[in-house]
């Protein structure tokens, strides 16, 4: 018998009848060995993502990523299953492994298959975490990650992408604890520390970076990386800046303090990091370009007033600029002026002048 080639019109034709080839679950075995993953904790009943669930312990090969069952697999089961779902009859909670941020079915595969047809996004389920032992920074992240939060007890997951920053989070509860104690006269465990820590200290300065959009200055950080460098240059180190003073008036250089203060304001009260700079540019231009420089100058959102003036200079602009409290009003104004004004052809020159104290009639 003759064979068919990958190119064949007649193989193409039948691929296409059978419809679009569907991933293998993933096998946990092989990612368990994979990942080193061989110690485990219980981590009793939880609400688990369907999407999250990945693959299967012994049954991979019954299943597709999205946990249809293979075409040579009896459908009775799953239709009895999605039956009593629809019944509303509360059935137990099904058995996951958990590698990472991955689950792999122990016992459920049809309840999980039915819940994803019947469009459901959780499902009941009995974890039991197998921790990561290869030495990959991926792993020891992932390590830090896990004692932190089961040392804290924080259902809120914190993603940090730099070793030893669990640490510093982790002192700053401790420290808070104290004061807790202190205000109260009495005993404080470290997880009602915690619990009091996020909530009145931790949300509310992630809050403000999240609405100052600082993230978009860090490629390849999270806003947990910038609230751990933040607080930890405010409360921890208090090193003299070069840039960025402004954040002082912001966040105090005390933790307690700062919780405190955000505690009298609502979610919505919360200042943003940003505050606008006012600058003058003087600059000097090549002959019968005027009309057409002030035209484009005049038509940047951040020109607010352009004066042609006789003298050593041939016009003064007045630029309004709105920065972060991380950036310098120097840099802020030099990336302007470079990449918005010096670039307009026929602009031979430019100085900018930052005003220090100003006084303004209405």
């Amino acid at each position: 018998m003759g064979t068919f080639s990958s190119t064949s019109p007649l193989l193409a034709w039948i691929n296409k009848l059978r419809g679009p080839r569907q991933k293998q679950a993933k096998s946990f075995e092989e990612n368990r060995l994979s990942q080193g993953a061989f110690e485990t904790i219980e981590r009793g009943v939880k609400t688990v993502a369907l999407e999250r669930i990945v693959g299967s312990v012994g049954r991979y090969h019954d299943f597709d990523r999205s946990f249809r069952p293979r075409q040579h697999l009896p459908g009775e089961r799953l239709e009895r299953v999605k039956a009593l779902m629809r019944q509303g009859r509360k059935l137990p909670p099904v058995k996951l492994y958990q590698i990472k941020d991955e689950y792999y079915v122990l016992d459920g595969n049809h309840r999980i298959a039915a819940s994803r047809q019947l469009g459901r996004r959780q499902i009941e389920a009995r974890i039991l975490e197998f921790i990561p032992s290869k030495n990959t920074l991926e792993n020891i992240l992932y390590r830090e990650k896990t004692a932190f939060h089961d040392k804290t007890g924080l259902s809120n997951t914190i993603e940090l992408t730099e070793l030893g920053q669990y640490d510093l989070l982790a002192a700053q509860i401790e420290e808070h604890r104290r004061c807790l104690e202190s205000a109260h006269e009495g005993p404080v465990s470290f997880k009602n520390a915690a619990s009091d820590w996020y909530r009145t200290i931790y949300r509310p300065l992630r809050t403000i970076i999240e609405k100052g959009n600082l993230i978009s200055r860090f490629t390849g950080r999270t806003p947990d990386d910038l609230y751990a460098y933040i607080s930890h240059q405010q409360w921890a180190r208090g090193q003299e800046r070069k840039y960025g003073i402004g954040i002082d008036r912001l966040i105090p250089k005390d933790m307690e303090e700062f919780r405190k203060k955000m505690a009298e304001k609502k979610e919505f009260e919360y200042p943003e990091m940003k505050r606008q700079v006012t600058a003058f540019v003087l600059i000097n231009i090549r002959a019968r370009n005027e009309n057409r420089i002030m035209d484009k100058l005049f038509a940047l959102e951040e020109v607010r007033e352009i004066h042609s003036v006789h003298g050593d200079v041939d016009l003064i602009v007045k630029i309004v600029l709105t920065r972060d409290l991380l950036a310098s009003d120097s840099e802020i104004i030099a990336h302007f002026v470079q990449d918005n004004i010096r670039q307009i052809s026929g602009v031979i020159s430019t100085q900018t002048l930052i005003p220090g104290f100003s006084k303004i009639k209405e």
